[in-house]
């Protein structure tokens, strides 16, 4: 009994948590007022890092090519790939004036290293506003770089865009791949709207050259093969520099992965990283995901044993309640609209597949760009 009487105990504070980051903190998503910017006519160059994506640039480039701004350069960058991605540049080059190819070879002290490749990408980039995204990324619109760019100011020189997966119906894995993506984003952008970013997403993404340089570019965790994203946002952004874009005309989608495994892989990358974040950031992060494991676990033993089944029933009613609405508000600023209404079943699965991931990658290295 007093085993039950300290869990009972630990459930109220793993709610009140739990409440704090549903109800106060994502909740500054909704809340965000994205003030019009005025449309600016800045040259951007768009940069896009290709490792073996003949395939996946011969259907989205084009929609690159067609974007409705009037000066823009794309920055193609062969990063040593073994298929037909170089003469797939070449192809486009020949179309476009405004294309730059960048055809790394491997070194041997950065071999396999995406940072480095786009670090020469960057380079070449002929404008000061830069704007990322993959090859096997489309924009949501013809807009992407104008309400991308819109957003930069004398003080803001990082944008913050989100990055949806395609849909694919029928899918279990799908959703549960793009409801990780989805809350992923609701934490960068909340963070970032309360004046704290921490990481962005490389598949829309934007900041200035001048920004790149000063920062003395990846060299800070070039050792590191993953994070050219996330770390470099967490090395430099704060809240005087940094903005974030979510109007559905600025939004990018990827083609998310077709099986476990290759999505395990992908996140044993990303999460990897995050042991390199500030210390301030660590705890946020490791603060939610300690109190949705907790909030779980002493939910179901508390239920389990009946003991303050009354109480304990309506604090998870109210913490879910709390959960729903914020993620349905949320969803209607990411376009993510049929997610919320699953989130129980896909959290549940979410936390125990970030545990294995947890786990795996104490056990053994993730592999990364090749």
């Amino acid at each position: 009994m007093i085993i039950l009487e300290i869990a009972f105990y630990v459930f109220i504070v793993t709610v009140g948590i739990q409440l704090v980051f549903y109800g106060i903190i994502f909740n500054s998503l909704p809340r965000h007022q994205s003030v019009t910017p005025h449309q600016k006519n800045i040259s951007v160059s768009v940069i896009i890092c290709a490792k073996n994506e003949a395939d996946n640039l011969r259907t989205f480039l084009p929609l690159i090519m067609d974007q409705a701004y009037s000066d823009f350069e794309v920055i193609l960058i062969n990063d040593n790939s073994k298929d037909d991605t170089l003469e797939v540049l070449e192809h486009f080059k020949e179309k476009h004036r405004n294309i730059k190819i960048v055809n790394v070879k491997p070194i041997e002290k950065f071999w396999g290293n995406k940072k480095y490749a786009l670090t020469l990408g960057i380079k070449a980039a002929t404008h000061n506003f830069l704007l990322f995204t993959d090859a096997d990324c489309k924009p949501r619109s013809r807009y992407w770089i104008q309400e991308m760019n819109s957003h930069f100011t004398n003080e803001k020189t990082i944008v913050l865009g989100y990055g949806a997966y395609k849909k694919v119906k029928g899918s279990f894995l799908n959703k549960l791949i793009r409801y990780e993506t989805f809350l992923t984003a609701i934490q960068y952008l909340s963070y970032a709207s309360l004046g704290q970013p921490y990481m962005a997403v490389g598949r829309n993404l934007a900041y200035r050259k001048e920004q790149f340089f000063e920062a003395n570019g990846f060299m800070q965790h070039m050792h590191l093969k993953s994070g050219d994203d996330d770390l470099f946002i967490n090395q430099t952004a704060t809240a005087s520099n940094t903005t974030i874009c979510i109007s559905k005309e600025s939004f990018t989608e990827s083609i998310p992965k077709q099986s476990i495994k290759d999505w395990t892989l992908q996140k044993r990358r990303h999460i990897s990283t995050a042991n390199y974040y500030k210390l301030r950031h660590k705890i946020f992060l490791a603060s939610f995901y300690c109190s949705q494991l907790l909030f779980w676990l002493l939910a179901i033993v508390l239920m389990s044993f009946m003991f303050q089944w009354k109480l304990v029933l309506s604090l998870i009613v109210l913490r879910f309640i709390i959960q729903l609405i914020n993620l349905f508000l949320a969803s209607k600023k990411l376009d993510e609209n049929d997610l919320p209404f699953l989130s129980p079943v896909l959290e549940l699965f979410l936390i125990a597949f970030q545990f294995f991931i947890f786990i795996k990658n104490m056990i053994s290295k993730p592999e990364y760009w090749k």
